[in-house]
């Protein structure tokens, strides 16, 4: 064997070995880019989830907020209410719906109560008891109220960035 043929063969060696190790960087590289690609998914994930929890939490302080305004509120209030709150099953845990779910059973009691109020000027129906229908809408109103601040901390643990 040549001199010049051993020469041939170790740099065909060497450029194999470097081919190689070109190709290894590259897959390194493109590594790299996928999970860096998966990290950025996943954080806009995570960003759109908190958008439309978040959603779902302002809609409940506005519902609340037209409460403790008007101290009362409307079918229509009411079903604009559950609409917005709707995709609560699938945005949180149990605990939330089931609450967002009380807070539109007070307020149809709290309508109910409205309706049922009878001032002086006004026929009563034979079975009203004003003590009674005043009492209703004062439970209803208080709780009611109360929830512009204790739904804070409820939402809070859906609502945290860092986890």
């Amino acid at each position: 064997m040549s001199t010049f043929q051993c020469s041939f063969d170790l740099l065909k060696s060497s450029l194999s070995l470097a081919i190689a190790f070109g190709m290894l960087c590259v897959a390194f590289g493109m590594f790299y880019i996928a999970r860096q690609q998966l990290q950025t998914n996943n954080q806009k994930l995570m960003l759109d989830l908190y958008d439309r929890r978040v959603r779902v939490y302002e809609e409940v302080q506005q519902f609340l907020g037209m409460i403790l305004r008007e101290e009362k509120t409307s079918v229509d209030d009411l079903l604009k209410f559950r609409r917005a709150v709707s995709d609560a099953d699938f945005l949180f845990g149990p605990e939330i719906p089931k609450y967002l779910d009380e807070i539109y059973q007070r307020g149809v009691k709290l309508q109910s109560w409205n309706g049922q109020y009878r001032d002086s000027t006004q026929d009563k129906p034979v079975d009203y008891n004003h003590e009674n229908v005043i009492n209703g809408q004062f439970a209803e109103s208080k709780w009611l109220s109360e929830q512009f601040v204790s739904s804070k901390e409820r939402f809070k643990k859906y609502l945290n960035f860092i986890s």
